[in-house]
């Protein structure tokens, strides 16, 4: 009688992320607090749905940000609110563990950015290319090389500077919106990699290719 021995290369068994069970530590200007959404929403995950069904308001010296959370995923002011834990109802849920972490990050993210902001860098790189702010600040004006104006309405709630004419700095409380921002401009004139000309985010680069000969 044989007997088949399986051999593994590891013994140790899946390591879970902790981030959703980190806490958020608050500073004394920073409010935060979450009511019922008036309409709850429903949303697709898959094969799954979320219902959104929480609204988490925060506050704090560069201003306000709002963030829509699911009804499985509970945040607790802690320790005389200086400290916000997010937990959820049913850990061993594949939907729920994956929100987790991923709500704990977004409020976070709008924890610093209502207490010191979230930045974004455009740079300008090839022959005449330039970016100019118009209409008292409200319009951003591309120009990459094309015979039409290029531009966008900045959004409410996100201030851009132009140091130099090569260069934008687009900053505020919401990180998603001002990525989203600066990633909208730089679909005008996304880096070529033969030549390097385009508008490049923060501290993006490329590689460079050798020009085809025919």
């Amino acid at each position: 009688m044989s007997f088949v021995v399986k051999r593994y290369f590891s013994l140790s068994g899946t390591l879970r992320s902790h981030i959703g069970s980190t806490a958020i530590y608050l500073t004394p200007q920073t409010k935060v607090s979450v009511t019922p959404l008036a309409a709850a929403r429903i949303i697709r995950k898959g094969r799954k749905s979320m219902k959104l069904t929480q609204l988490a308001t925060i506050e704090g010296p560069r201003g306000r940000v709002e963030m829509e959370i699911p009804d499985f995923v509970a945040v607790k002011l802690e320790d005389n609110n200086t400290k916000l834990s997010v937990c959820v109802t049913s850990p061993d849920a594949k939907i729920q563990r994956s929100m987790w972490g991923t709500v704990r990050s977004h409020l976070n993210n709008h924890v610093n950015g209502v207490n010191e902001g979230h930045l974004a860098s455009l740079r300008f790189v090839g022959t005449g290319y330039r970016a100019q702010l118009e209409h008292n600040n409200t319009f951003v004006n591309v120009k990459v090389g094309a015979s039409v104006t290029q531009g966008l309405t900045i959004p409410e709630g996100i201030t851009v500077k132009s140091p130099s004419p090569t260069s934008l700095l687009i900053e505020g409380c919401n990180k998603q919106q001002v990525l989203l921002f600066a990633a909208n401009l730089r679909k005008f004139h996304p880096p070529e990699p033969y030549k390097g000309k385009g508008i490049y985010v923060n501290n993006e680069t490329i590689k460079l290719k050798d020009k085809k000969i025919k």
